[in-house]
């Protein structure tokens, strides 16, 4: 903008010197090349006040746009029955809270297992069995916690450390998938509060008609409109809380898949050295 007032008051300067300077002359007019330069001048001012206007207005349209859609959202869940849209956003608060504290506990037991399971067979192999289980102790994860069960026992027999083994891959297993519950029960709750909100809201709009006497299409139709709105922010909840479920279950699988192979590399590391 600051461009722009600069060349307006150039362009206007220079209008008023040559007029000034056409007086000074007995009105001598400009020729054609001074002409269409003022002229290109003039033109290329309009050109440039035109973008500005323009940026401006798009600006301003995406900012209406966005508090729009703010406020269009906020209408709506005033419409669906604040009660129940209440419990409905609860629902979903507490499902990504448990998404959210399942997701860091399982990033956090993701190891190397496969250079866990080398260092160990390093130390085993030196006989050093105390530092192989140090080596567990300070590993983070379920991985190292069943090489550990395992090396515990490395003085009994095969079949005593794999019972061990699988005994506490199970606890294991029980800890990755602990919370899952509560998920699964947010997931399933949230469309069942939104369709409660509905049959309520239309019982709402039923009675609505019936203190009006009659059948009118504005009524029913607001009505069932805004009954329909907590079924849709329920199933809203629903899709995104299934969503980081799933992706739960895949790293439950990964490392539930991760454990069985630890467990089964180390019992080949202690048969070979235990021969």
């Amino acid at each position: 903008m600051k461009h722009l007032f600069i060349r307006l008051f150039v362009l206007c300067a220079a209008m008023l010197l040559s007029t000034l300077h056409v007086n000074a002359e007995d009105s001598i007019p400009m020729d054609d090349d001074e002409m269409e330069a003022v002229l290109s001048d003039a033109l290329d001012g309009d050109t440039l006040v035109a973008e500005e206007m323009a940026m401006l207005a798009e600006q301003e349209a995406a900012s209406n746009q966005n508090e729009g859609m703010y406020k269009a959202l906020k209408r709506k869940f005033i419409e669906g029955n604040a009660g129940f849209m209440s419990l409905v956003a609860l629902a979903l608060i507490l499902g990504l809270a448990f998404c959210v504290e399942r997701i860091i506990y399982l990033t956090l037991s993701e190891v190397n297992a496969k250079r866990l399971l080398d260092d160990i067979d390093e130390k085993v192999a030196k006989g050093d069995i105390e530092g192989a289980k140090d080596l567990c102790r300070d590993t983070r994860g379920p991985v190292a916690s069943i090489c550990y069960q395992g090396l515990l026992r490395f003085n009994e027999g095969i079949d005593s450390i794999e019972r061990s083994i699988t005994s506490y891959g199970q606890v294991q297993m029980a800890n990755l998938e602990k919370g899952c519950s509560w998920i699964t029960l947010f997931i399933a709750i949230a469309p069942s509060l939104g369709f409660l909100g509905t049959v309520i809201g239309m019982v709402m709009a039923f009675d609505r008609i019936q203190e009006a006497g009659d059948i009118n299409p504005t009524i029913v139709a607001s009505g069932m409109k805004v009954a329909l709105i907590t079924t849709i922010f329920g199933i809203i909840v629903a899709l995104i809380l299934q969503v980081f479920y799933n992706y739960i279950l895949n790293k439950i699988e990964g490392l539930a898949t991760q454990m069985e192979d630890a467990a089964i590399s180390l019992l080949d590391i202690l048969v070979k050295y235990k021969k």
